[in-house]
């Protein structure tokens, strides 16, 4: 078979890393695109230097982003067209999800936040949707996945990538940092993304807090404006894109304004602490039952303190388990069309 996958933002390249080489591995083609966008390009050409380039970053304001994801849309469409693959995948790509529709390219997407409001669209035009077994199903049923389409995994997503990282430290001194003093990992809220219009004070408050304290801190902007404004506080920002699974296993603490990198390093066990603002996602709870994740949205500070490096991993058994649900799924819908 001959399988699409569409990169639309930077957490993408790594979620897709494993499940390309074992659609490779079964002897199907993969086919990628990607939007320039955030580190996206990079991170991707990085991984698979024939990636086609489609699109550019996303504006602000409602209008103008669903004029992007409408322009993208028909990028993608002609790429479909002319590609011809058996079946498209993503993780929420919604230009690709209507370009494969249009194209006659049947769809499986996932997702596993349950207040993005363009799931109303891509869950209702995919002929499979895999989410995570937290994912609520009222959820499902509102955004139109019937149970025919959904495919549910056990744990998270980022869980796929994660069980061979190690912490490095000369990744620190990389950046100019000197590995024995206290180091933060900080990554700010998606200003203007459908689910998150408004900025997030709590996020600033806190960035003072550990520089006061004494810490370093290597800032991961999602923007050039957002680098221009945090790069006059005195933080790190890389020049360029860097092995954030690796960083987020070496520093002593991350704060997420977000939600992959926030739960990456959950995951990884470093000390992690979420200010998001937007609706708090079914997983991100389950994190913070499990202990693994602490809620700082509405008062107190995290430790700043020199922990020892985290040597915790997920599960290679549940990174297979998951692995193996998406590429069951692309196999069964792309196999049967081939049929």
């Amino acid at each position: 078979m001959k399988i699409w996958i569409d990169l639309a933002n930077s957490p993408h390249v790594p979620l897709f890393v494993p499940i390309v080489r074992a659609l490779r591995e079964r002897g199907d083609e993969v086919v990628l695109t990607a939007r320039d966008h955030a580190q996206t390009l990079p991170l991707a050409v990085e991984a698979w230097p024939e990636v086609v380039v489609i699109g550019g970053a996303s504006p602000a304001g409602r209008v103008r982003k669903a004029g992007s994801i409408l322009s993208r849309s028909a990028g993608l469409r002609r790429f479909a067209v002319s590609s011809r693959p058996d079946v498209a995948l993503s993780h929420g790509s919604y230009a690709q999800i209507v370009a494969a529709r249009l194209a006659r390219v049947p769809v499986v997407t996932m997702m596993d936040y349950e207040h993005q409001p363009a799931n109303h669209l891509s869950f209702r035009l995919a002929q499979r949707v895999v989410v995570p077994a937290a994912f609520p199903e009222p959820s499902l049923r509102r955004f139109g996945a019937s149970p025919k389409k959904a495919v549910r995994y056990d744990g998270f997503k980022e869980e796929l990538y994660l069980a061979d990282v190690a912490s490095d430290p000369s990744i620190l001194v990389s950046l100019g940092l000197d590995p024995a003093c206290v180091t933060a990992a900080m990554r700010p809220p998606p200003e203007g993304a459908l689910y998150h219009r408004e900025g997030n004070p709590r996020f600033d408050a806190i960035l003072e807090y550990v520089l006061a304290e004494g810490g370093q801190v290597v800032l991961l902007p999602r923007t050039d404006e957002q680098a221009a404004r945090y790069r006059r506080t005195g933080v790190v920002i890389p020049e360029r894109a860097v092995d954030g699974k690796t960083l987020l296993a070496t520093v002593d603490l991350t704060i997420g304004a977000g939600g992959t990198m926030t739960r990456e390093s959950a995951l990884l066990g470093t000390p992690t602490y979420t200010v998001f603002l937007g609706e708090l996602a079914a997983v991100d709870a389950e994190l913070m039952r499990l202990g693994k994740l602490v809620d700082l949205r509405a008062d107190g500070f995290p430790d700043v303190l020199k922990g020892p490096a985290s040597n915790e991993r997920p599960d290679p058994l549940r990174a297979e388990a998951i692995q193996s649900a998406v590429v069951t799924s692309v196999e069964r819908l792309g196999g049967g069309r081939r049929g």
